[in-house]
């Protein structure tokens, strides 16, 4: 699942930051700004001016402007806005440094009806904080049901099927300290080739609900520091129903780390049985302990297996 993001999207969520001033091309608000690999392979999402391959969002500075009006004749620059406001692959273009926008270039913006905004800070600053924004807003994303968790600082989500325990679980490790980010559905996205990051929807921040106690505003009942926004995947516990004869099939010393894939990312997994009498609470603070000493190249069945090996040579 990708995100629709519209040009006007950008301008009301950027221009604070960016300073920017929609100048002209308003009837081009719709225009979408897709991933840069969706149809234009190799295509930047953004960049400075480029004929060759444009980007999505164009950045015109003060040396592609300087080269548009001072080095090339008044053909050869009708030509080059046509090109740059008449291209089907870009959806924005933006003139950084608070430079002055002449008619000709205003022009071919509202002719071809391409947003053109104005910013007032520098183009290397619009371009990194831009593309820092399009990449988490044009994230490829996913949501799952579930309970995501933040546990001893590691993202931690809850999974199993539906009247398991997730959210009476959760409220447990909420009394013990730890922090809520998202219950009954988390949204993951892809910020980088090993890097997920879940979130709660808006309709859903702050809120659990548990069976027999309905729902629950966590940040009014706990306190602020008992939710947060966001956070990195790092485990996933699958709870499981610990149903008779479940016995025979547990792998005792869990001598194979699970994965569970992810849009493409291999997040580790741990099963826990819920059973009358376990502790799930303990169990998954254990099972992140666990998960952090692997991370610093620690395995307790290594240590033990190697202590046997030197237990059964002959001395």
């Amino acid at each position: 699942m990708s995100t629709i993001l519209t040009a006007e999207d950008v301008y009301e969520a950027q221009h604070e930051t960016l300073k920017l001033a929609w100048v002209g091309g308003r009837a081009g608000a719709s225009r979408l700004l897709e991933l840069a690999t969706a149809r234009f392979p190799g295509m930047a999402l953004v960049g400075h001016l480029n004929f060759v391959h444009p980007n999505r969002v164009q950045v015109i500075g003060a040396n592609e402007k300087a080269y548009l009006y001072d080095h090339i004749t008044s053909a050869a620059r009708k030509e080059a806005l046509a090109e740059i406001f008449g291209s089907p692959s870009s959806a924005i273009v933006i003139v950084a440094n608070d430079e002055t926008i002449p008619d000709d270039m205003l022009e071919a913006a509202n002719t071809a009806a391409m947003p053109l905004f104005r910013s007032s800070l520098p183009s290397p600053r619009v371009i990194h904080d831009l593309q820092f924004y399009l990449a988490r807003a044009l994230a490829e994303r996913e949501v799952l049901h579930g309970v995501f968790m933040e546990v001893m600082g590691l993202g931690v989500f809850l999974t199993g099927e539906s009247g398991i325990g997730k959210s009476e679980l959760a409220l447990e490790l909420l009394s013990r300290g730890h922090r809520l980010i998202a219950d009954d559905a988390c949204e993951f996205f892809r910020l980088g080739p090993d890097a997920l990051q879940g979130r709660c929807p808006d309709m859903l921040c702050d809120f659990l609900e548990v069976r027999g106690l309905g729902i629950l505003n966590i940040r009014a009942m706990f306190g602020e520091t008992a939710v947060r926004r966001e956070k990195t995947l790092h485990l996933i516990v699958r709870l499981k129903d610990y149903a008779p004869g479940a016995q025979a099939g547990i792998d005792r010393l869990q001598a194979e780390q699970k994965t569970r894939s992810i849009l493409g990312i291999e997040v580790a997994e741990v099963a826990l049985f819920v059973a009358p009498g376990r502790n799930l609470a303990v169990l998954v603070e254990v099972a992140t302990r666990g998960h952090i000493l692997r991370r610093r190249g620690i395995n307790a069945l290594e240590d033990f297996m190697r202590r046997q090996s030197l237990a059964m040579k002959p001395s």
